[in-house]
């Protein structure tokens, strides 16, 4: 049995190219975010796409993960900023989601640039979403310590 499930549903009208769906979360946290094809591949125009939602669960579960990482190593963060970047590429056949870029900065006292660039590879593989990509679009973490 799962240990949670989460919903999401769209509604689309129309055809790809001139067509348009409004995405709704479980939670009501997204409620009728517009989404379109030229705003997956051309312009936003303040629209989403299902690449920025990958890199907004991305993100997020990264975060949990990487803290939960440094936090058993004895780490605890003040804190984490992570930005994450999916691509979306033409490839021979179609479009393919290519890479995820997980870019993390951190306050973290005690910690030298090195142990934190190492807790940042591990976080990242027990992140439930990395482990849902991984073997199907590359996954790259840079990792900067900010201890002031």
């Amino acid at each position: 049995m799962p240990l949670t499930q989460r919903r999401a549903e769209v509604t689309w009208e129309g055809n790809l190219i001139h067509g348009n769906g409004k995405v709704t979360t479980g939670t009501g946290v997204l409620k009728e975010a517009p989404v379109t094809w030229a705003a997956r591949t051309e312009r936003p125009d303040g629209k989403t796409s299902p690449e920025e939602l990958i890199a907004a669960a991305h993100a997020a579960c990264y975060a949990m993960a990487f803290s939960n990482t440094m936090d058993k190593a004895g780490h605890a963060p003040t804190r984490l900023h992570i930005n994450a970047v999916c691509s979306l590429e033409r490839v021979e056949g179609g479009i393919k989601i290519s890479a995820m870029d997980l870019n993390v900065s951190g306050v973290v006292p005690g910690l030298d640039q090195a142990e934190f660039a190492r807790l940042a590879e591990a976080g990242e593989k027990g992140c439930p979403v990395s482990n849902a990509l991984r073997n199907n679009v590359e996954i790259r973490v840079q990792a900067k310590l900010e201890n002031a």
